[in-house]
């Protein structure tokens, strides 16, 4: 059985949350429904049988993300990422990661909705652009290659830009 989405995933949220907040040596705990847990590993498991799965993932996962602890409330799993885990995710992050400049862009409040295209544009692996027709987002960015799985919807707010991004399991599980 193979824990390497979930990591990733972990890895990705975490790296997300220190371009945003910056780094700091610290405990985190990141949330999952059951169903998106389920998309990891394709499977169907109950609530019992995927926290006997992610027992697993937790001894696998030891050597770079530390003692990771996980628990569950009904269908909500809670992991708890210890400071070595979040150390590690910061000595692996490259000062240019994308993640990195979206979050500057965001941030920045200035942005635009043509700035964040043309940042999407300018990386190597190219990307799909999709004007949405929802009250939730205006614009879906993807890429179409590379190792970046995620989809980005956008919602222009007035005074800056939003943004969220999806696994496309959970994409297609909101209908968006």
């Amino acid at each position: 059985m193979s824990h390497e989405k979930l990591e990733k995933n972990l890895v990705d949220l975490i790296k997300e949350e220190q371009a945003k907040l910056g780094y700091r040596k610290e405990a985190v705990r990141l949330y999952y429904p059951l169903q998106s847990l389920r998309h990891f590993y394709d499977c169907t498991d109950s609530v019992e049988e995927m926290q006997k799965r992610l027992a697993d993932f937790a001894s696998v996962a030891e050597d770079t993300l530390g003692a990771v602890e996980i628990s569950h409330k009904g269908d909500r799993f809670c992991f708890v990422i210890p400071e070595s885990g979040t150390e590690y995710v910061h000595t692996q992050m490259k000062e240019n990661e994308f993640i990195i400049q979206l979050v500057e862009l965001i941030g920045s409040h200035h942005a635009a909705m043509d700035q964040i295209r043309e940042l999407f544009e300018a990386q190597k692996d190219p990307c799909e652009i999709m004007d949405m027709d929802s009250d939730e987002f205006d614009v879906m960015i993807r890429f179409t290659a590379g190792d970046d799985p995620y989809y980005y919807c956008f919602k222009d707010e007035g005074c800056h830009i939003i943004y969220h991004r999806f696994l496309p399991e959970d994409y297609e599980d909101f209908g968006l």
